[in-house]
């Protein structure tokens, strides 16, 4: 069955990184396009980021761009989200998801925290 499984949240300070990664399995991951999105506490799940199957375009939130980085390694089934320059406007569970077989497919999500 398809799973998708975060990893990489944690607490970290204003001005720092954290880098997300999404395990992929029971598809053929290297086809299909990828996503993290996120939710804020009393907010509805926003798209962050977003990468082609074959990693050739992304596409960002106006929120993250320039400071978020989505990538993907299909060798290894897994995309990634760099995420530096933190600010606490950045806190939220952070999810993987991917249209796979005609529905969507979450992961669990992981939370990142921004505080000092």
């Amino acid at each position: 069955q398809v799973q998708l499984v975060e990893s990489g949240g944690g607490l970290v300070q204003p001005g720092g990184s954290l880098r997300l990664s999404c395990a992929g399995s029971g598809f053929i991951f290297s086809s299909y396009r990828m996503s993290w999105y996120r939710q804020a506490p009393g907010k509805e799940r926003e798209l962050v980021a977003a990468i082609t199957s074959a990693g050739g375009r992304t596409n960002y939130a106006g929120s993250v761009k320039g400071r978020f980085t989505i990538s993907r390694d299909n060798a290894k089934n897994t995309v990634y989200l760099q995420m530096n320059s933190l600010n606490p406007e950045d806190t939220a569970v952070y999810y993987c998801n991917s249209w796979v077989y005609g529905r969507d497919y979450w992961g669990q999500g992981t939370q990142v925290t921004v505080s000092s």
